[in-house]
């Protein structure tokens, strides 16, 4: 399985990287890690100008990134065209690794752009009740403010739900300044 550590739980420099983790970077120019990179562009829930989108994707590319983590993505019918441009945007541009944020289950149009989705990001509170409908074993699940002695659990409970990709942390994107390690970061695994 692979991890994804987003901008508030990036990893400590005691936990060994390997090939199956990717690090979200919250701007171009602050690569701390020489280790393969995603850059989030934010979409606002499809809010954004599909020009400012772009002008995004333009700046990660020549920042030398490996995809693209396209965080607040939006997961309605209405917002399927302009995210299918900007990933067919960024793999003209070479960008060819591209993850959706909606954070929820996906309109099923979305299943067709070749991207991976993480359809839970959230509290582990909230994920401990979630049943998953809508999802797809391989999608991503990133659970957050996990107590630390939990951390275990946490992972084994996605492993559990199928998840393909992400993270449990005992990190909080609230109350974590973006971009701070976060002390217990865990994959799934």
């Amino acid at each position: 399985m692979k991890t994804l550590f987003p901008a508030y739980a990036h990893p400590g420099p005691e936990l060994a990287l390997d090939a199956d983790t990717w690090i979200v970077r919250e701007h171009p120019g602050d690569r701390r890690t020489l280790h393969q990179s995603l850059g989030r562009i934010d979409l606002d829930w499809g809010s954004r100008s599909l020009a400012d989108v772009l002008v995004d994707v333009d700046a990660w590319r020549a920042d030398g990134v490996e995809g693209l983590f396209l965080d607040r993505c939006p997961a309605g019918s209405g917002g399927v065209g302009p995210v299918a441009l900007t990933v067919r945007l960024a793999a003209r541009r070479g960008l060819h690794r591209v993850v959706l944020n909606p954070g929820v289950p996906t309109h099923p149009l979305y299943r067709d752009l070749g991207a991976r989705i993480c359809t839970f990001e959230g509290p582990w509170s909230a994920y401990q009740s979630w049943d998953g409908d809508g999802t797809r074993p391989g999608d991503g699940h990133i659970v957050h403010g996990v107590p630390a002695g939990l951390l275990t659990a946490a992972r084994r409970l996605m492993g559990r739900r199928g998840a393909g990709f992400g993270l449990a942390t005992d990190a909080d994107p609230d109350l974590s300044p973006a971009g701070a390690p976060g002390s217990g970061a865990h994959s799934a695994d």
